[in-house]
């Protein structure tokens, strides 16, 4: 169940970015309150995960799982590049998160 809670928290996360980017610095108020619900709901998971994760391993993939989530949506729906470094340095919290666990 823990890694079903991380993975939660992950979409949560993930969420959780792309809204404050919609949100445009806490001036829209929906997307302002789907940052917060997200946040919210993220670490909640993530508490939830903890219970049998170690942090040294639940926090690195939730952030990791996050970022990753956030550079894929920030291309596929903001017409964000994806230029080689940034191919790479996912690359690289791929192989991080892998040498964790």
């Amino acid at each position: 169940m823990a890694w079903i809670f991380l993975l939660l928290a992950a979409a949560f996360e993930v969420t959780f970015a792309m809204a404050m980017k919609y949100a445009e610095g806490f001036t829209r108020p929906w997307p302002s309150l789907l940052t917060v619900v997200a946040a919210v709901g993220g670490i909640y998971f993530l508490t939830l995960a903890m219970r049998e994760l170690p942090v040294s391993v639940a926090y690195p993939i939730w952030t990791a799982i996050g970022s990753l989530g956030t550079v894929l949506l920030g291309c596929l729906l903001l017409g964000e590049s994806l230029t080689a470094v940034k191919l790479v340095s996912v690359g690289l919290l791929v192989a991080g998160v892998i040498g964790l666990k």
